[in-house]
């Protein structure tokens, strides 16, 4: 298969996602939208990625390529394509499937415990700890199953058309590596100065082992996802 991924923001990668594609034996094509590359043609792959990114939904006065991604997500999601969003993305395809988006009551920062809602369709832990990066939130789009919630955000991801369409506000891609330069570059959600669920830098930094305990957790989601493409 050949995956095209959609990236927002040079600090907002595809981290662990581009390894396990090339692993798997997957072709892959990023597009920088913030550096001026137009989003590409559905039919050009076989798979759609929507990464995370820190602008809201419909910036489109600063970032004029928004209006054409969402008319590309809303394609995809009518196709028969997998499409997959995380963060920006997953908030992108649940507004495309008429859900609510907007800020939650709390940032969620660093390493927070998902527990998995009774009737998740997802092949994951009923309990796991995940890299959160995030204040705006989504409730479950109509005919969607629910990933699980945290103590911050009751709604951690959905699964749409029978797990084509999968959307995660948490992270399972990401590396030490790459939140550092998040935390170097990046502003922190608003509210997480006051928010109980975000932690220091430091603390968020401290144990390597963390980012090593997401690989099989990404694995085991990003295999479930490929195999709801058309034979």
């Amino acid at each position: 298969m050949h995956l095209h991924l959609l990236q927002h923001s040079p600090d907002h990668g595809p981290e662990r996602i581009a390894d396990w594609l090339s692993s798997m034996g997957h072709s892959h094509t990023v597009f920088h939208l913030y550096a001026g590359e137009a989003p590409p043609s559905l039919g050009d792959g076989d798979a759609l990625i929507v990464l995370d990114g820190p602008m809201a939904l419909d910036d489109d006065a600063h970032h004029p390529w928004l209006k054409p991604e969402r008319k590309l997500i809303a394609k995809a999601l009518d196709g028969r394509k997998p499409l997959l969003g995380i963060g920006l993305g997953a908030r992108m395809i649940a507004t495309e499937l008429g859900a609510t988006v907007g800020r939650g009551t709390y940032a969620e920062v660093g390493w927070h415990e998902v527990t998995l809602a009774p009737d998740s369709p997802f092949d994951l832990p009923e309990q796991f700890t995940a890299f959160m990066w995030h204040r705006h939130v989504f409730a479950l789009p109509d005919d969607a199953l629910p990933l699980g919630g945290s103590p911050g955000s009751p709604v951690q991801g959905f699964a749409w058309d029978a797990g084509r369409a999968l959307g995660l506000l948490c992270h399972l891609e990401v590396t030490r590596a790459g939140v550092s330069r998040l935390l170097e570059h990046q502003a922190r959600p608003e509210g997480s100065e006051a928010s109980p669920h975000a932690q220091p830098n430091e603390s968020i930094l401290a144990d390597s082992r963390r980012f090593d305990r997401l690989a099989p957790l990404l694995d085991r989601l990003l295999s479930q996802w490929i195999r709801s493409a058309p034979a």
